[in-house]
């Protein structure tokens, strides 16, 4: 193994890192507000996006579509959200957040906001800036392939 491609490893697996400690420490927040990580991320989408295609949130939210019938379900069970039928196109199903799901999204979201800014607390506003740019850069060049 060259030193480069063994420092291609160690930034894959420092990545995988980081992305799963920071990842678990969101996820406990959600769970603590009765929600899935899904669950919580269909609703911010509807909360910042407005209403959805079923079949395009699981795009937008990196969800496998057959997942997303099951976490619409379960929010409409909750009251968080209702489906509403397309006037113009019957196959088409949109999901709309109620106005209990803006309340409580509304009431978690500045903290949930916060908690991620507690956790890149450790790097300045410089070094973020940095790592996004660097790690959008990767992503892009990932995508060509």
């Amino acid at each position: 193994m060259t030193n480069e491609s063994s420092q291609s490893l160690k930034l894959f697996i420092v990545l995988s890192r980081a992305y799963k400690a920071i990842n678990e420490q969101v996820n406990k927040f959600i769970q603590t507000k009765g929600l899935n990580p899904t669950e919580f991320a269909v609703l911010e989408l509807l909360y910042h996006k407005g209403d959805q295609p079923l079949q395009q949130i699981g795009g937008k939210i990196l969800l496998a579509s057959g997942s997303i019938t099951y976490v619409v379900d379960k929010l409409e069970e909750k009251g968080l959200l209702k489906r509403n039928a397309c006037p113009k196109d019957r196959r088409v199903t949109y999901a709309q957040i109620t106005e209990e799901g803006k309340t409580f999204i509304g009431e978690i979201f500045p903290e949930h906001e916060e908690r991620i800014h507690d956790l890149m607390s450790s790097l300045s506003h410089d070094e973020k800036e940095t790592a996004i740019e660097l790690i959008k850069k990767l992503g892009l060049s990932v995508g060509k392939y």
